[in-house]
């Protein structure tokens, strides 16, 4: 009876655990964005969804765990010959998504290699029909290009291509020397024109500049002469206006006269100067001023000239003249001069000397009108360096 009743009991413990691993068994969970094909037999009876699925154990076979979600495969770096006879090493990236379970499954036996093998071959023959620039430059179209024959073949393996991706292309080393030699001489042929221009807008802002400050400079020159001019006219105007309505006699403008003549002989590199022969009608009329009334000459008009020794100066003859008698001359003895007539000549004497010592420091030359000392010839002023070296 004891064997009995511990064989009935491990016979109902084996039942139990055999249930329970058949209800285990029964039981399949799902992950979210996951799926899992069943065969019966060995043949394909259904996908699992997500979720909590019960097959019948022992008899349905639960194949390997399918990822629904977008994936990213980067594939090795692949030799690939360009147009222009160019091997080139490309690297992709393939973005790509299994749609149907069933056909990832039964219709492809490694969907992934099938991919990478199927970019490898189609990178090759897209590539091989540009030339080495259009495809360092072309990205966007060799992506375009094989992500549509990518989704056509692997339609019927139930995967969608989403993106196909150049991430690097790698021509040879010589031919990047060139291309760096190349973008170096761009670089500087750039930089070389911007200067060029830089240089050439600098100019033509400095003539611009210049031309603009020179126009303006002379437009102030023209008003400065027209304003200088007007002032100057002005100031004739005056001098004219006021010498008129005061009335000088000629003895005042006789003395302004001989005030100028220094001022006419200061300049710098005058040592020969020639008093104008109006200085004796100056003269004369200075000494009017200083001798008051003269004295009529003789009966003819022709009075004597008074002689002032060897090289002194002589008067003209003429109206308001001094007359004196110069003893010694030959002419005629006319009566002895008075007082006045030798004040008067005295006072020519002293203003023929203030010119004179006017003109004698600059080395000038002083003429006269012919008189007895001096036989009808000027007399000459030696500048006192002449004397000396005489």
């Amino acid at each position: 009876m004891v064997i009995a009743e511990i064989i009935i009991a491990v016979v109902i413990v084996l039942a139990v655990v055999l249930t329970v691993l058949t209800v285990v068994r029964s039981i399949r969970i799902v992950p979210q964005a996951r799926a899992r094909n069943v065969e019966r037999f060995g043949r394909y009876r259904k996908t699992l969804e997500p979720g909590m699925n019960f097959i019948v154990p022992f008899v349905d076979r639960v194949k390997a765990q399918i990822d629904l979600r977008e994936q990213v495969v980067s594939f090795d770096s692949q030799p690939v010959i360009t147009e222009d006879n160019l091997v080139v090493q490309i690297d992709t990236v393939l973005f790509f998504q299994v749609t149907d379970p069933k056909a990832a499954d039964y219709e492809i036996v490694n969907y992934i290699l099938a991919i990478e093998q199927l970019t490898a071959t189609m990178l090759r023959s897209v590539i091989g029909s540009m030339d080495l620039e259009q495809t360092l430059t072309s990205r966007d179209k060799i992506n375009t290009l094989l992500r549509g024959v990518l989704d056509d073949a692997s339609g019927k393996w139930g995967i969608r291509v989403t993106r196909v991706e150049i991430k690097a292309i790698d021509p040879p080393k010589s031919v990047k020397d060139a291309m760096e030699k190349q973008m170096r001489a761009e670089r500087e042929k750039r930089a070389a024109i911007l200067t060029a221009e830089g240089g050439r807008q600098s100019q033509i802002l400095t003539a611009e500049g210049d031309k603009k400050s020179k126009i303006l400079r002379a437009e102030g020159d023209k008003q400065a002469a027209i304003l200088r001019a007007e002032g100057e006219a002005q100031a004739i105007n005056q001098v004219f206006e006021s010498i008129h309505r005061n009335d000088p006699d000629p003895k005042l403008l006789a003395y302004q006269y001989l005030q100028t003549l220094p001022q006419i002989a200061a300049g710098a590199g005058n040592t020969f100067w020639v008093i104008p022969s109006e200085v004796t009608s100056a003269l004369k009329a200075v000494t009017s001023a200083f001798s008051g009334s003269v004295e009529a000459g003789a009966a003819g008009g022709t009075p004597a000239a008074v002689g002032q020794g060897a090289g002194g100066p002589a008067v003209q003859p003429g109206d308001g003249a001094p007359a004196a008698l110069a003893p010694g001359a030959g002419a005629p003895r006319a009566n002895e001069p008075t007082e006045a007539d030798i004040a008067a000549a005295e006072a020519e004497r002293e203003a023929t000397a203030i010119a004179a010592a006017a003109v004698l420091p600059l080395g000038g030359t002083l003429p006269v009108q012919p008189g007895p000392a001096s036989n009808g010839s000027p007399t000459n002023y030696a500048s006192p360096t002449e004397e000396d070296d005489g």
